[in-house]
């Protein structure tokens, strides 16, 4: 009698599209909750800040954390944007839309729930608004 490894994670193969989960440092608290929003919608959430936390706690260069997070919108499928659009978020629509990925934009209202907005209603932190017609 040979025994044979079985865990039930070992049955579910199906692919799902991986989502690169684009936002601003000013709703890091929002993490979890758009994770979990993407999980919710059958896909596969990868967050900058869930991997890296905010810039690893400032332990490494900025450059390596960024070519790293740019590395992970690379093998995404898709970016979604939650809440306003920051300096680093317009970075990673930019480098998102070289690369031809689907780009949804998602409005985070008070501070639980998330709607999917078109990208004429996004907001912009600062003075990007200038920058609108890049998205």
């Amino acid at each position: 009698m040979t025994d044979e490894f079985e865990h039930k994670a070992l049955q579910l193969d199906e692919k799902t599209k991986t989502i690169f989960i684009a936002m601003s440092k000013h709703i890091f608290y929002f993490r979890r909750h758009c994770v979990k929003f993407v999980l919710e919608q059958g896909y596969t959430p990868i967050s900058q800040f869930g991997i890296f936390d905010y810039f690893v706690t400032d332990t490494v260069k900025r450059g390596m954390v960024r070519k790293a997070n740019n590395n992970l919108i690379r093998i995404s499928d898709e970016l979604w944007v939650f809440g306003p659009i920051a300096d680093g978020v317009l970075a990673e629509i930019k480098l998102g839309k070289q690369m031809g990925k689907p780009i949804r934009y998602f409005a985070v209202i008070g501070s639980k729930d998330i709607k999917e907005i078109s990208k004429e209603d996004v907001e912009f932190e600062e003075d990007l608004e200038k920058f609108a017609g890049e998205l």
